[in-house]
């Protein structure tokens, strides 16, 4: 009998040496190097430099990546007009995937697909997606666009471009923690999307449109927002154990919790977890923490010896919400970040392409024949 990996779990198609998951232990490392390191000492530019050369940056290499990055921020013309026309009310997925498209109706560049070519557009891309994502989100409230600065960090500028005021250094570098944090993640669904569209040689632009439509699906990168759902209908602390008891009893899924690769807790929570708790006790916005610490605890005493831990998404709505982002935009944020490591795969896996071409086995019929359609019943 033939085995099928369903959902293609367990099936090794490449080699990377980006990132390594042990989902038994909740160990996520990217060159090596564990993500709690990442998120304590580093930043996203960095990140995203070191993911797309396979190395750590020198200091010169590392402010010429900055610098490449604040001088391409600014989007051209055509494409604001394209999202302040976009109509009201689109998902801001569908409209990150148009705005996406279009950039590379205007890149000359666009159909070059060497490593070189690829690596150019990659910086490019992760300076404009703050950009496009913001510009979205304040077209959609019928906002004036804000137009990036060049002073600030890459997170800084993004929070920047959203409310139209600079946030305050606290507020930069947690939201630069989160996109640390969600930078990449080896091969899931959207990472694998965006490298089946490169082993066609196709272009930069249709590898990450492929990638940000798998990304829109709620399995995949619409879970933190699912969750805010769930806390604003527990309500309150005093009535989430008796809330997901229930879930549990019925068996229903709880999102936020568990995952196709992690048995154990998902480094990435660990880290959100403790920033959550920071910022609810300053901001005085305890309700949510508390909720999600209620839930943890149930479901871990529960649950947790099958192997069903808190995700990223569990603590990530909570702290893009302190940070005043909306939650149909928490998706776009996913996104935001993982760009870099849409890139950093795509232009990898190009060095040494081959075209993708897995096979189904066939359960249809072996011995039809056709029937005129005035005969068919």
């Amino acid at each position: 009998m033939t085995n099928i990996a369903k959902g293609l779990e367990g099936v090794l198609f490449t080699e990377s040496k980006l990132t390594f998951i042990n989902g038994s232990e909740g160990i996520l490392t990217h060159l090596g190097i564990p993500i709690q390191e990442w998120a304590e000492k580093s930043t996203f530019e960095e990140l995203s430099l070191a993911l797309l050369d396979g190395k750590l940056p020198t200091a010169a290499e590392l402010a010429h990546f900055d610098a490449e990055l604040r001088a391409n921020r600014a989007v051209p013309q055509q494409l604001i007009d394209v999202i302040q026309n976009m109509p009201r009310g689109v998902h801001p997925m569908q409209a990150l995937r148009t705005a996406v498209s279009y950039l590379g109706l205007l890149d000359p560049q666009a159909e070059e697909v060497t490593p070189e070519a690829r690596r150019a557009i990659a910086t490019r891309m992760i300076a404009q997606f703050s950009t496009i994502i913001a510009a979205i989100n304040r077209a959609q409230e019928g906002q004036e666009i804000v137009a990036p600065r060049a002073d600030l960090t890459h997170a800084g500028n993004y929070l920047y471009m959203l409310s139209g005021k600079e946030p305050t250094a606290e507020q930069a570098r947690l939201f630069d923690i989160a996109l640390v944090l969600h930078a990449d993640h080896g091969m899931n669904a959207s990472t694998f999307t965006a490298i089946a569209t490169s082993s066609t040689l196709s272009d930069m632009y249709s590898c990450i449109t492929s990638a940000i439509g798998a990304l829109k699906g709620p399995l995949h990168g619409g879970a933190n927002e699912a969750v805010m759902d769930m806390l604003d209908e527990v309500g309150n602390p005093e009535q989430a154990e008796a809330y997901i008891t229930k879930k549990l009893d019925n068996k229903e899924k709880i999102m936020g919790v568990g995952h196709r690769v992690y048995k154990y807790f998902d480094p990435r929570s660990r880290v959100l977890r403790d920033y959550a708790e920071v910022v609810a006790n300053k901001q005085g916005k305890s309700n949510y923490y508390q909720i999600l610490e209620t839930i943890e605890k149930v479901v871990v005493d529960r649950i947790g010896s099958k192997g069903i831990y808190p995700n990223v998404d569990f603590y990530s709505g909570t702290v893009y919400s302190d940070l005043g982002i909306r939650k149909e935009y928490f998706t776009p944020i996913f996104a935001l970040a993982r760009i870099s490591g849409w890139c950093a795969s795509v232009i990898e896996y190009s060095r040494d392409n081959r075209l993708l071409r897995p096979d189904a086995v066939y359960s249809g019929a072996t011995d039809a024949h056709y029937v005129d359609i005035q005969d068919r019943q």
